[in-house]
């Protein structure tokens, strides 16, 4: 009898370390990287694009073509955002907003706009909280009711891009984000633009862009900073005199999806 007390409690060990080896961790991420300059790629390290690689996520394109992508973090809106769809209207640039639950319940003709214009609508959560901190129920809520609210203004009936409030994801959030359909998108290319209080000019935001600036840049902005509407029209402008192109998010997957098809899974 003790033989098999003692067998069965060595079942229960190996079982449980297997368990624990195999468990996805939920260890905050908070999104950073060393900035690009002089046209070199920002740089994540390797943890971290290993991590986001091994889902099927990305925050930089290929170092070897002058395309970038433009995204907008939409939490709320502050004015600007009519004027940044001219411009992009204006300069045939596309670009991705990631809107929240707040911005879709108060601003339903400029979610509008966004898709009839063109552009991209991702996912950045109906509540803005941190991700790692909700159970999967309210994981799974937070990114439905962005899509569903979204698909009764637009009749988009798919979305296909999230990025997670406050840069903040885990191995687990980036598997349920796949679970439910979704690509991480963070990115390489961000200044602190989002404190309406703190705003410095528009020629910040514009040095700040071309400082940073290099091949396969994810641009962050965010909508509601007054310096990046004013930078906005002449940071397109003269990007595209130096040879850069901007694409959206579906011409990321199709071209990197192809170039490195072991990054995405």
């Amino acid at each position: 009898m003790k033989k098999w007390i003692k067998l069965f409690a060595v079942i229960i060990v190996l079982f449980s370390g297997s368990t624990a080896v195999n468990a996805i961790s939920n260890k905050p991420v908070h999104w950073g990287f060393k900035k690009g300059s002089n046209g070199k790629q920002a740089d994540a390290g390797e943890e971290y694009e290993k991590l986001l690689h091994q889902y099927g996520g990305f925050y930089k394109g290929s170092k070897d073509e002058k395309v970038v992508y433009l995204t907008f973090d939409n939490g709320y809106e502050n004015g600007y955002t009519k004027k940044i769809l001219n411009i992009l209207k204006k300069e045939k640039v596309p670009a991705a907003f990631f809107v929240t639950g707040h911005y879709i319940q108060t601003e339903p003709e400029l979610i509008k706009r966004m898709v009839d214009e063109g552009h991209i609508i991702g996912n950045h959560s109906w509540s803005h909280p941190d991700m790692t901190k909700v159970d999967k129920e309210r994981f799974v809520r937070e990114l439905s009711l962005v899509a569903e609210e979204t698909a009764k203004i637009t009749g988009q009936k798919q979305m296909h891009y999230l990025r997670p409030p406050r840069g903040i994801l885990s191995e687990r959030t980036l598997q349920l984000g796949n679970e439910e359909g979704y690509t991480h998108v963070m990115w390489s290319l961000a200044f602190k633009d989002w404190d309406v209080d703190k705003q410095r000019g528009w020629k910040y935001a514009y040095d700040q862009i071309k400082k940073q600036i290099h091949p396969g840049a994810v641009i962050l902005l965010h909508s509601v900073s007054k310096d990046n509407a004013g930078a906005l029209e002449k940071a397109i402008k003269d990007l595209k005199k130096e040879g850069y192109q901007f694409k959206n998010l579906d011409y990321f997957m199709v071209k990197e999806k192809i170039k490195n098809p072991a990054l995405f899974h």
